[in-house]
Formats: C-alpha cells, structure tokens, sequence
C-alpha cells in the first residue's frame, strides 16, 4: 500500500502514523537512538501490513488483471492505483475529510522534520506542493507519480505510460481492493490492538 493507507491504518496514534510515513524511508532495523518505541512500532506496522498485503489473494488477482509488461511491476502499480481508489472513496473509510486528514499528515511530518531521514524531508517538499496525500484523488497527480516512480527506478520500465492501463482496468481493480481492504484494515487494527510491535524483529 501507499502512503495514504499506512497514514489511515496507523489509526489515531501520531506517533504510529509517523512510523508508517517513514516505513519506506528506513530501511533494516530502525535505530532506538534516532527513533522513539512507537514510532519503530509504526515502521513495523508498515512492514506488516506491506507483507499481508503482497501475499492477499485479491491483491494477487488484480495483479494478474494486469497485462504483460505491466504485471511485473504490478506492486507498484497497485499500491498507487489503491492509494486513488482510497482517495475518492476516502468518506467510506474514515469520519475525517480527506483534506483535513491530509493537512494534518503533513503538519506532523513537518512538526518532527528533524527525524525525517533525507528522502522524506524530499518527498514532503512534493507532498506540500501537490496537496499529497489528497491529490491522490486525482488521476492526474497519480500519473505524475507514476512517471516519477519510472524515472527513478534504475532500469527501464513502463510505469510511466500505465495509467491508461489502470484507468481500462478500473471496475475490476475496484472490485479486488473493496474485497481487500477492509480486510487490511482488520488487519491493521488487531495488530495495533495487539501490541504486535513490541515482539517483531
């Protein structure tokens, strides 16, 4: 998933909403000295919910919706495309407007910008100036994603030219992620529920 999902995932508690935002961002075993316990909590939840997610069998049928060269990047794909979905349905899946939901991410990010690691502080100059997470709404600004995942990414890829191939998909890739997300969401919750950090590596 996106970084809309993990935001919205983290539930109510700022400091694991950071850790899903900085999930990408850190990689191997977060270090206790830079971050506090709940926030490496939330970098564990991302890893979580990114390990149920890839192994979801709806998630798995919409990868294969996808055709060839597309599918073999269909993680990509579909992360962003399910960040979309979750953006304009975005009432169904919290009491909270979108906007204000997005303001407020982006305030906690910019309030702990010295624990940010040099990527995020980056993407939170991209998220500021294109309203992220909300403009995930848009397909326009999905598209301007996608071609920036292409760019960046070191070998060639059709990233940056598959929104039309979404855009075709979109009933079906619907149909996989309102099967699958309140599904994460259960997932999410009992893990937060559970204290699942406190014991994963």
């Amino acid at each position: 998933m996106n970084h809309l999902a993990h935001a919205l995932l983290a539930g109510g508690d700022e400091d694991l909403r950071l850790g899903g935002m900085l999930g990408d961002f850190v990689h191997g075993r977060p270090d206790p000295q830079r971050f506090p316990p709940r926030v490496i909590d939330g970098i564990r939840l991302h890893r979580a919910i990114d390990v149920f997610t890839d192994a979801h069998p709806e998630v798995a049928e919409a990868r294969r919706l996808l055709p060839p060269p597309y599918r073999r990047f269909g993680g990509i794909l579909l992360d962003m495309w399910f960040d979309h979905e979750l953006a304009q349905g975005f009432a169904r899946w919290s009491e909270e407007p979108l906007e204000g939901f997005s303001d407020r991410l982006r305030a906690l990010l910019h309030q702990h910008g010295g624990m940010l690691p040099e990527g995020l502080q980056r993407f939170l100059v991209y998220m500021d100036a294109h309203d992220l997470p909300a403009g995930y709404a848009k397909r326009a600004e999905i598209e301007r994603a996608l071609h920036g995942v292409s760019a960046r990414l070191s070998r060639a890829n059709p990233i940056g030219e598959a929104m039309p191939v979404l855009a075709g998909l979109e009933g079906p890739l619907r149909e996989r992620f309102e099967a699958f997300f309140p599904q994460l969401r259960a997932f999410a919750a009992a893990w937060v529920a559970g204290g699942e950090g406190s014991e994963m590596a």
